[in-house]
């Protein structure tokens, strides 16, 4: 629960219309480095099975992050070759790097990229891909760890991989079931959204990516996928994990700490005219009453340890009211955090400021009860006593919970209706993959990509000139060459430290 308005800037999914043939609906990404070997026969593999089977047009990007051997001679012969197929060159290191910098730049609404070995069987690809066409959902990953994939790999990689799944779900609540699968795919219009947000550059980018989505409340799709180990894997485990297990730590307490500005990645509920107009979806009364209770039993026996202590140097009074105000504040910033969701330091000492005023109504309920009872009766039982004392206890309770819910934390969401989208615009037609005539691109995907570190392509490079600016304004008509794109640094101040993939 969000204590501040937090509008979408996402508009509702919608189908993606299948366009004209020169327009890419699908830009499938395939990061590398030093893969002279394996490259040409995963291009030539992936091109063969998108022209058979996918019914859309479609784009293959070779993303050379910094390769010492052929790698960038192989790309640009095959982007000479094959229709559809382009290569990027990035001079610094990064699986995570290359990704952003091609997703950035395309102008296709769907985004993928697979591994070079395509140990993932491609069949899968289309039912990634069907539900971000459809509208459905937001990103899409293949699963190795559901029920009915097949998966041949050793017991090395297996334990590794169900052992870093297990920590996403115990230390980052993740819900989706494999993160270090090589094959995802995402809309455009969430990817330029999110992208921003996401510091990783190597292998934990993907993990990172899905975790701050799936906060967000975007959907996730998971396909089943067959999936046999390439033994022939570069990739340094060890280095891997120890990188990965720091991403862990610093996204965890990035969330924890509410300095994500997540709020923003919101969609309207549901596709109909009629669900936008909702504001947003109230959060759930039985987690909040069961998270309430938690914190409440353990509110309790913090108390009794407080009052314990407080005893052996104070009177009793003394002792209950130290013991009460300390374990009240403690209940209140465990309830803000743990109950009702609300994350960062703001408005915490007004939250503090009203739970002290519902922990005297508590208290003068409490008191009030027992004054009343001593006023009708001159010698109350000591049961009649305990009796009002866990009425009223159970009443003040409930009030407790009610303010906290109302007034303490509101749910204010719905204060701030969703912002509108903005009327898409048209653009200047694009040309799509070399040899193919230009169409206006899909209108719900007509606002031109951003991208917003640094000026890459030149005139040599295009048919026509072709560049972005510091500022991330729209790119002009472009006509792709077949000669590779040599990309300037995404971001020149960042240095990745990992040598090996």
């Amino acid at each position: 629960m969000q204590t501040e308005p937090s509008p979408g800037t996402l508009p509702a999914r919608e189908h993606l219309p299948a366009g004209h043939a020169g327009t890419p609906v699908l830009d499938v990404v395939i990061p590398v480095y030093n893969e002279e070997k394996d490259l040409q026969p995963c291009v030539l593999r992936l091109h063969e099975h998108l022209s058979r089977t996918f019914p859309y047009a479609f784009r293959i990007t070779v993303a050379d992050n910094a390769s010492t051997d052929a790698t960038p001679v192989v790309a640009a012969r095959l982007a000479e070759r094959l229709p559809g197929v382009r290569s990027y060159r990035l001079e610094q290191k990064g699986r995570g790097r290359a990704l952003r910098a091609v997703w950035s730049a395309s102008d296709a609404p769907v985004l993928a990229y697979m591994d070079v070995d395509l140990s993932t069987d491609l069949n899968a690809l289309l039912p990634l891909v069907a539900p971000l066409i459809s509208g459905h959902s937001d990103l899409a990953i293949g699963s190795r760890l559901a029920r009915s994939s097949r998966v041949v790999r050793g017991a090395k990689r297996e334990f590794i991989s169900r052992t870093y799944n297990l920590i996403l779900r115990g230390s980052l609540q993740a819900r989706f079931s494999d993160a270090q699968c090589g094959f995802k795919a995402i809309r455009r219009d969430v990817a330029q959204a999110l992208l921003p947000l996401v510091e990783d550059t190597g292998w934990f980018f993907d993990t990172e990516l899905l975790v701050l989505a799936e906060r967000a409340g975007l959907r996730i799709h998971e396909v089943p996928v067959d999936w046999v180990d390439d033994p022939d894997s570069t990739v340094h485990i060890v280095r891997t994990a120890t990188d990965d297990l720091k991403g862990v730590w610093r996204v965890g307490r990035a969330l924890a700490t509410g300095s994500l500005a997540l709020g923003r990645l919101t969609r309207p509920f549901g596709d109909d005219p009629r669900d936008r107009e909702i504001s947003g979806v109230p959060k759930g009364l039985a987690r909040q009453l069961i998270g309430f209770g938690v914190v409440g039993v353990l509110s309790t026996l913090f108390y009794l340890v407080l009052y314990s202590g407080f005893r052996t140097f104070s009177g009793s009074q003394a002792a209950n009211a130290l013991a009460l105000l300390v374990s009240a504040v403690a209940n209140t910033a465990a309830n803000r955090r743990l109950t009702f969701g609300v994350r960062g330091r703001g408005g915490a000492v007004r939250h503090q400021a009203q739970g002290l005023v519902v922990f005297g109504i508590g208290l003068a309920l409490t008191s009030g009860s027992l004054a009343a009872l001593n006023a009708a009766t001159d010698a109350p039982a000591h049961s009649t006593e305990l009796a009002v004392l866990i009425v009223a206890n159970l009443a003040a309770t409930v009030l407790r919970f009610l303010l906290f819910r109302a007034w303490v934390f509101p749910d204010r969401h719905g204060e701030s209706p969703s912002t509108a989208a903005a009327p898409h615009a048209s653009v200047t037609p694009q040309a799509g993959p070399a040899g193919s005539t230009g169409s206006t691109v899909a209108p719900a995907y007509a606002t031109a990509p951003r991208f917003p570190y640094g000026t890459y392509g030149t005139a040599d490079t295009y048919g026509t000139a072709d560049t972005y600016d510091t500022a991330g304004s729209s790119y002009d008509h472009q006509t792709w060459g077949d000669a590779t794109v040599r990309m300037q640094p995404v971001r020149p101040t960042d240095h990745d430290p990992r040598d090996a993939r």
